[in-house]
C-alpha cells in the first residue's frame, strides 16, 4: 500500500512536459458527474486551446447505441488537487456530432442568457453568503449535502437503523458527539481553494451529518462551472474516504431539515443607490413566475418545501426581511443600506446551477410580464 501511495503521489513534472487533463461533464441524469482523463503535450491555461473529445453517450443515458458519440467541448480550467503539478480539471459541456447541444447540456442555454447585452450590463452576481467590505456586497450559492455511510446509506455518525438526539446542538458545532465528517469537509475546502474555485466558506448544518459549502462571488456562467467542479471534487474525496455524498433535498423524512442550495443574487442596479426598490421589483417578478422556477429548482423539492424546517410551502411565494421561512429572504443589511442582494431559498440541493442562476437572471432582467396582478406574492 505504501508503494501504491507513492505512485499516486508521483510528481511527473521533472521527467516530462506532458500533463494530464481530466475532462468533466454532467451525465444523463442531470445530477451525476462523469469524467475521463487524457494526456496533453504540455500545460494549457486557456480552454479554447484544448482539443474537443468524445465519449460513449449510450453508457451515460445521453445517446442511443446506434449513434452513441457525444462531443465534449472544454469550457473552464481548474488546477487538479489530486494529481497536482500542472495537471488540470476541465469542465466541459456536451454536443451531438452535428454541433447541436444535447438535452442535458444546460450550460449552453445559460451561456446565451448571460451573454445577452442587457444581462451583461447588469453584471449579475450569483453567490453564497454575504461579505461586507466598504459597503460593497458580494454573494454566492450555498450548497448543502449529506454524508452517508457507504454500506447502509444512513447519515454519517447516526446509529445504524436509529436516530441521534433532536436537532439543535449540531449546527456549526464541534465535538465527536455533534460533528460528523469534518475531515472530509476540510479536505474538500482546501482542495477547492487549490483548484481555483471561489469557495467562500463551510459549516456544519442543522441535521447531523449534513454540511454546506459556499461558492462566490462568481459572475454569470462561472457560478455554474465552479459548483459543478466543486461537486466533482467532493465526489472524489468521499470516494477515497469510503463515504457517500447525497444531494437529495430531503434524505431523511420527518423532523429533520432538508438540503437546499440557497442562491444569493444581485445586479449592478441592486448594488447601487436606490437598489432596494430594484430588488423589490425583481422579487415581484420572481413571484409571478413562481411555478416555473419551482419546476426548474430540483427534483424531489416538494419533500423539502413543506413550510416547515426553515422553508416556505412549495405552492406559496412569500418574501420577507430576515425571514428564513420565506421563499426569498432579504438581509437586514440590505434593508438598512437601501441596496445589496437577496437570497432565493427555494432551490434544492440537487439543482442544476446553470439552470437556476440563468433563470433568475432571465426573470429579473429580461422577462417583461404582460400584466402584474400580484397574485400569490406576499410581502413582509
Amino acid at each position: 500500500m505504501a508503494q501504491l501511495a507513492d505512485l499516486i503521489n508521483l510528481d511527473i513534472s521533472d521527467c516530462t512536459e506532458k500533463i494530464i487533463a481530466e475532462y468533466i461533464w454532467v451525465g444523463g441524469s442531470g445530477m451525476d458527474v462523469r469524467s475521463k482523463a487524457r494526456t496533453l503535450s504540455g500545460p494549457v491555461d486557456d480552454p479554447s486551446k484544448l482539443p474537443n473529445w468524445n465519449f460513449d453517450g449510450s453508457s451515460t443515458g445521453q445517446a442511443t447505441g446506434d449513434d452513441s458519440e457525444v462531443i465534449l467541448c472544454p469550457q473552464a480550467i481548474f488546477r487538479d488537487p489530486f494529481r497536482k503539478g500542472k495537471n488540470i480539471l476541465v469542465m466541459c459541456d456536451c454536443y451531438a456530432p452535428n454541433g447541436e447541444p444535447i438535452p442535458t447540456n444546460k450550460r449552453h442555454g445559460a451561456a446565451k442568457i448571460f451573454s445577452h447585452p442587457d444581462v451583461k450590463a447588469e453584471e449579475p452576481w450569483s453567490m453564497v453568503f454575504l461579505m461586507v467590505h466598504q459597503s460593497k456586497f458580494r454573494f454566492g450559492i450555498e450548497q448543502e449535502y449529506t454524508l452517508l455511510q457507504k454500506d447502509t446509506n444512513w447519515p454519517l455518525g447516526w446509529p445504524l437503523g436509529g436516530y441521534p438526539g433532536p436537532q439543535g446542538p449540531y449546527y456549526c458545532a464541534a465535538g465527536a458527539d455533534k460533528s460528523y465528517g469534518r475531515d472530509i469537509v476540510d479536505a474538500h475546502y482546501k482542495a477547492c481553494l487549490y483548484a481555483g474555485i471561489d469557495i467562500s466558506g463551510i459549516n456544519g448544518e442543522v441535521m447531523p451529518g449534513q454540511w454546506e459549502f459556499q461558492v462566490g462571488p462568481a459572475v454569470g456562467i462561472s457560478a455554474g462551472d465552479q459548483i459543478w467542479v466543486a461537486r466533482y471534487i467532493l465526489e472524489r474525496i468521499t470516494e477515497v474516504a469510503g463515504v457517500v455524498v447525497s444531494f437529495d433535498p430531503k434524505p431523511i423524512p420527518g423532523e429533520w431539515n432538508g438540503a437546499g442550495a440557497h442562491t444569493n443574487y444581485s445586479t449592478k442596479s441592486m448594488r447601487s443607490d436606490g437598489g432596494y426598490e430594484v430588488i423589490k421589483k425583481a422579487i415581484q417578478k420572481l413571484g409571478l413566475r413562481h411555478r416555473e422556477h419551482i419546476a426548474a429548482y430540483g427534483d424531489g423539492n416538494e419533500r423539502r418545501l413543506t413550510g416547515r424546517h426553515e422553508t416556505a410551502d412549495i405552492n406559496t411565494f412569500i418574501w420577507g426581511v430576515a425571514n428564513r421561512g420565506a421563499s426569498v429572504r432579504v438581509g437586514r443589511d440590505t434593508e438598512k443600506e437601501g441596496k445589496g442582494y437577496f437570497e432565493d431559498r427555494r432551490p434544492a440541493s440537487n439543482m442544476d446551477p446553470y439552470v437556476v442562476t440563468s433563470l433568475i437572471a432571465e426573470t429579473t432582467i429580461l422577462w417583461k410580464p404582460s400584466h402584474s396582478n400580484g397574485n400569490g406574492v406576499a410581502a413582509p
